[in-house]
């Protein structure tokens, strides 16, 4: 499958990286600390929505200020030997022209640029849930993305792995691209199917880029 498009917005964690470990590492160890039982934190979607939501979902209101400052604070102490660049990434990012597209992340910016900076990606674009108000499943922050870029929406395509962000894609009006690298085909719905970045590629053009996917 071929898909024209003038920028791409990837997703982080689960999509150019993995740090799904560290993540399940740092979340317990929050949880434990803040007394949140298994039952509780287990009802909880964690994967591609921000901290702040997360610890909204499973705290009263006056105590998530600073527990979205210790979680942040615990997974940056985690970075080092916690995140792996996963299959295809660095290959098709080098054949990117910086100005053609975004990494746009759940995560907070100073975690976001930790986990690309250990593995080596400087994305020129960087979209964290300190510049949005409403974070994935909302489109805020992939429509920020595209108008930062100075691409259409319409022209964007969306990378991703978790069902909020792929939510978000298509409700900015953008073609997506999910990866079943942390969850189940059967519970990703995208235009294009693929099990990591491996089975894409990618080939500037005057308007944009074009992709090639084999699903």
């Amino acid at each position: 499958m071929k898909i024209h498009a003038e920028a791409l917005l990837f997703d982080n964690d689960g999509t150019l990286v993995s740090s799904m470990e560290s993540v399940n590492r740092c979340w317990t160890r929050w949880a434990r600390e803040y007394g949140i039982t298994a039952e509780d934190f287990a009802r909880v979607e964690l994967h591609g929505r921000p901290a702040a939501e997360i610890a909204a979902d499973l705290l009263p209101a006056d105590v998530v200020p600073e527990a979205v400052a210790r979680i942040e604070q615990l997974e940056v102490e985690d970075v080092a030997g916690g995140v792996v660049l996963l299959p295809g990434t660095a290959e098709l990012l080098a054949q990117l022209p910086a100005d053609r597209w975004a990494v746009v992340t759940s995560a907070s910016r100073r975690l976001a640029e930790a986990r690309l900076e250990e593995v080596g990606i400087r994305p020129k674009m960087l979209i964290a849930a300190d510049d949005i108000t409403r974070g994935k499943p909302d489109p805020e922050p992939f429509l920020l993305g595209a108008r930062q870029l100075g691409a259409d929406p319409a022209r964007c395509v969306v990378f991703e792995d978790a069902p909020a962000g792929l939510t978000a894609g298509r409700a900015a009006g953008m073609r997506t691209v999910a990866l079943a690298t942390t969850h189940r085909r059967s519970e990703l719905f995208a235009d294009v199917v693929v099990r990591d970045l491996s089975a894409v590629s990618v080939q500037a053009t005057d308007g944009g880029v074009e992709i090639s996917a084999a699903e």
